[in-house]
């Protein structure tokens, strides 16, 4: 797998690339947008041009955009249309810049239900996908479920797979959220009862993205809190048997830690991953 990071846009598209370079990323995600705002910020076509020709000239890949936090296709109303013109506006944007997907977080049902919300979800992911460009994936992340979060379990996940039935649609799975939502990644037969889930439940040829965290939080604590790679209740231990499941070995790892000096992903962070990556490419 490649290890990748979230990282910043500040100064321009092209400047992700640098950052990415910097700290030793082989993939990376964006935001193309404020992530905590509605209103989205198109990028000039000399931005994308400069991105394009600072991405020509590096190794790193894939890309990929993160949407914004507040699209939630169990929302209400004005919510709702509001997430949807998010979602195809990233999808665009991934599109024009040459990125493989765009990642969201299914946002909440409110109180009422997952099958209170399935339909409107299904229907608003159905238009986004019917009006977005063919050449971008739309990909799903798993949540921790803290309060009545979509998509916190495997089955939740593979019912809105299954209704969509399109290959535009994957999933992206976040190590922190499996963990606080009740899935043991961080040991041997946890994991692999995990991943069976996944593969029954979703179907791993569904899987195209990890997010790669410790968590914060304890196993089944239900809450979305990102620690340094080996700082938290997963564990270096657990990442290295995360790292060493054939269901990751083509996976992308994309880090959102909040970084050893608390700026982001750093290099110290992605060098923990790739030792890990490159002891358990020895062992096998």
């Amino acid at each position: 797998m490649k290890i990748g990071a979230h990282v910043s846009t500040s100064g321009g598209l092209h400047t992700a690339v640098d950052r990415a370079e910097e700290i030793g990323a082989e993939a990376i995600q964006i935001f193309a947008s404020s992530p905590r705002a509605w209103r989205f910020r198109h990028h000039s076509p000399e931005d994308i041009d400069l991105y394009q020709e600072r991405v020509n000239k590096s190794k790193v890949s894939p890309m990929f955009i993160h949407c914004s936090y507040l699209v939630n296709i169990g929302g209400a109303n004005d919510i709702l249309a509001k997430s949807i013109s998010s979602l195809k506006d990233h999808m665009n944007a991934a599109s024009k810049i040459g990125a493989m997907g765009v990642i969201f977080h299914g946002g909440s049902h409110k109180g009422v239900g997952f099958d209170g919300v399935f339909e409107q979800a299904i229907s608003a992911l159905k238009s986004v996908l019917e009006s977005s460009p063919r050449d971008v994936l739309l990909v799903i992340e798993n949540s921790a479920g803290m309060g009545s979060h979509i998509g916190s379990s495997f089955s939740e996940i593979g019912r809105i797979v299954r209704e969509l039935e399109s290959p535009q649609f994957k999933v992206c799975l976040d190590t922190q959220h499996s963990f606080a939502a009740g899935y043991n990644l961080a040991e041997y037969n946890g994991l692999n009862e995990a991943m069976d889930e996944f593969q029954e439940e979703v179907g791993l040829s569904k899987l195209v993205a990890v997010h790669a965290n410790d968590s914060k939080i304890v196993l089944g604590g239900g809450v979305d809190r990102h620690e340094n790679i080996g700082e938290g209740h997963i564990g270096l231990l657990g990442f290295e048997t995360i790292i060493s499941h054939p269901a990751f070995n083509e996976v992308p790892f994309l880090l959102e830690v909040p970084g050893m000096d608390g700026n982001g992903p750093d290099k110290r962070n992605v060098d923990l991953l790739k030792k890990i990556r490159s002891k358990v490419d020895i062992r096998n």
